[in-house]
């Protein structure tokens, strides 16, 4: 199996050191970055890829859970390392993989490589069947529906289930996470503009400063998710 990429976030060295040390126990980790400022880590989680970060929570200038906030990526995993159990409920909000609480154990460690390896495997299988077919399952009122990329105009977040809208009037809806939904959409066709809101670039009629317009939905863009639709625009030779 392939390497997962880690970096580690923690204004602490001691613990950095002490969970660099635990994770070098484990192969199939491979740890491509070491921070103390949240800041430097989220300039360079923008510039490389990444599979998952580690995470404390209280840290000067930029909280681990704000840290998060700031770049949401479907394509990696989070893992919060923090002495504070009452945070769990907003990690886990936040779709956490995991959350350590310090000091961590060796054993509790495993259970989250293990998840790790669980979650780069899914991961991967999704990746090859998109480049392989054109069109996803999702369970829908018990039956597993067959859904083409190109019918989807966007997805819509529904408290703990998503909106398929195929159509003005038409959509299905599963019980789904936007962050698993967006691992399943291929990148090239889907952008992710808003928390609530993944869009076919295809069926995109205009895009405004702070929405976009697909046939009679008007479609919110985040401010976290700005630099996206820019880069679509750039892409297209657009400015």
């Amino acid at each position: 199996m392939k390497k997962i990429r880690c970096i580690l976030i923690d204004d602490e060295p001691l613990a950095l050191d002490v969970l660099k040390t635990l994770l070098a126990e484990f192969p199939q980790i491979d740890i491509i970055g070491l921070f103390q400022d949240p800041q430097s880590a989220l300039t360079y989680w923008q510039e490389h890829e990444v599979d998952v970060v580690f995470t404390d929570i209280h840290m000067p200038n930029l909280d681990g859970l704000s840290l998060i906030k700031e770049r949401k990526a479907a394509q990696t995993a989070v893992v919060f390392t923090t002495a504070h159990s009452e945070f769990a409920a907003e990690a886990f909000e936040l779709e956490a993989l995991d959350y350590l609480l310090k000091p961590i154990s060796p054993e509790r460690l495993a259970k989250t490589v293990h998840r790790l390896m669980e979650f780069a495997e899914l991961r991967g299988q999704a990746q090859a069947s998109v480049l392989e077919e054109g069109y996803l399952f999702v369970k829908v009122d018990g039956d597993h529906q067959k859904i083409a990329y190109k019918d989807i105009l966007y997805v819509e977040a529904f408290a703990d289930y998503v909106k398929i809208w195929t159509g003005p009037e038409k959509r299905y809806v599963t019980l789904q996470t936007m962050r698993k939904m967006e691992q399943k959409l291929p990148s090239d066709l889907f952008i992710r503009t808003h928390r609530s809101f993944i869009v076919s670039k295809d069926k995109i009629e205009s895009i405004q400063s702070q929405a976009i317009q697909v046939g009679a939905a008007r479609i919110p863009v985040g401010k976290n998710y700005k630099d996206s639709v820019l880069s679509l625009l750039k892409e297209n030779g657009l400015k």
